[in-house]
């Protein structure tokens, strides 16, 4: 993909997004600190998945009733096609 076609499709996302106040009250969750916001972002958004690389460290995301899928795994869940690069 090019540089203008990746920022097209950041274009895209950034427009559906909505802001999601987070509250510490979970802390800590996770092995990685920095992992925390992510998490907190999901539970307080109430996502159904998280989409990460990351399963390991995101397994207690599970608690709070959130999938942690890979991205292939989420591109079939939600019955996507898998974009070509």
């Amino acid at each position: 993909m090019s540089v203008k076609d990746v920022d097209a499709i950041l274009n895209e996302l950034a427009a559906l997004l909505e802001p999601v106040l987070t509250h510490y009250q979970w802390r800590p969750q996770l092995r990685d600190p920095a992992d925390e916001m992510v998490l907190e972002s999901a539970a307080n958004a109430r996502v159904g998945a998280l989409v990460t690389y990351n399963l390991r460290d995101f397994i207690p995301a599970k608690r709070f009733g959130i999938q942690v899928l890979t991205p292939e795994q989420a591109f079939k869940y939600f019955d996507l096609a898998i974009p070509r690069i």
